[in-house]
């Protein structure tokens, strides 16, 4: 009994959103493959595509973490193999470990004959991410279920699914090289003033409305954090450079995905994320550092089963 299952990579955050809104990009992600066995707990068979430097143990990996949790929340007590390929660079602000945590999950609920729904799937996820970035569902969420989603709680898990308005396209670059999540952590403020407070919550406030009205013109004045990406930007080589350029070129507006080094641009159409895209590029190259460009529809699936 085999079942495998695809979960796509994210951009997290989407500018002041910190920790509470996340979305699926579609073309990259990691894939998992799930097999019963007669060993009992769960073990990780082999892994590809992470130049060996990912735990074999299973109790630091997302991947087996994950379907440990998710056997656990279906009651279920069964052996698994794992083997995951890594479709997605580590520390990359894009939801690496996330992609990781939700195929395995969404592939262990298969292989049972999928006793749980899709946001139950969130929970053993969150639990597979607290190990290693923190117990947050910003990535776990939108891989998982798609699109763009809002996080409201966590305990109690509450999400919400926000509407994107159509035509939306983003654009990502992603540097050749790493940022890990505790690092980006590292330099945030432990605490801001009362008036960036009121901002940031504007912020966030206007995105969600701009999202149900369709309103580019307000979406883009509501991707400015004045506090997340002010702290971290100078952790990323030209990053500022390339988010100038990203405004520059008619972009909605840009910032940093996720904890970064990967940046992300909101653009109205294919066309617009395709000159926003080689300007980005060009501005993180500048500073001798290779970078890797990649185009999405806004609205994309998350997680799915795929075949052996």
């Amino acid at each position: 009994m085999t079942a495998k299952a695809f979960a796509p990579a994210t951009v997290a955050n989407l500018g002041p959103g910190f920790d509470v809104i996340g979305l699926a990009i579609d073309g990259m992600g990691d894939t998992v493959t799930v097999e019963r066995t007669t060993k009992t707990g769960v073990h990780i068979a082999a892994i590809h595509g992470d130049d060996g430097r990912l735990p074999l143990d299973p109790t630091q990996n997302t991947a087996a973490i994950a379907a440990k949790e998710t056997l656990k929340a279906a009651g279920i007590q069964i052996g698994l193999s794992i083997e995951l390929t890594k479709g997605l660079p580590l520390c990359s602000g894009l939801g690496s470990s996330a992609s990781s945590a939700v195929a395995a999950a969404f592939a262990t609920n298969q292989l049972l004959g999928s006793p749980l729904r899709k946001l139950d799937l969130i929970a053993p996820c969150i639990e597979a991410e607290a190990a290693v970035a923190g117990r947050h569902a910003d990535n776990v969420a939108p891989a998982l279920l798609g699109g763009l989603i809002l996080i409201r709680s966590t305990n109690p898990l509450d999400v919400v699914r926000l509407p994107i308005p159509d035509g939306l396209s983003v654009v990502v670059v992603t540097p050749d090289s790493e940022l890990p999540t505790r690092e980006a952590r590292a330099v945030l403020p432990e605490q801001v003033p009362l008036t960036t407070m009121v901002a940031s919550s504007a912020q966030v406030a206007s995105l969600v409305s701009a999202c149900y009205s369709g309103d580019l013109s307000l979406l883009s004045r509501s991707l400015e954090d004045p506090v997340v990406t002010p702290a971290r930007i100078g952790l990323i080589p030209g990053g500022q450079d390339a988010l100038d350029a990203a405004l520059s070129t008619g972009a909605l507006g840009a910032s940093i995905s996720g904890a970064g080094p990967s940046l992300f641009a909101l653009c109205r159409s294919e066309r617009s994320a395709l000159s926003t895209a080689l300007t980005m590029k060009a501005a993180i190259e500048e500073t001798g550092t290779k970078a890797t460009a990649h185009i999405s529809p806004a609205n994309c699936p998350g997680a799915r089963r795929l075949m052996v």
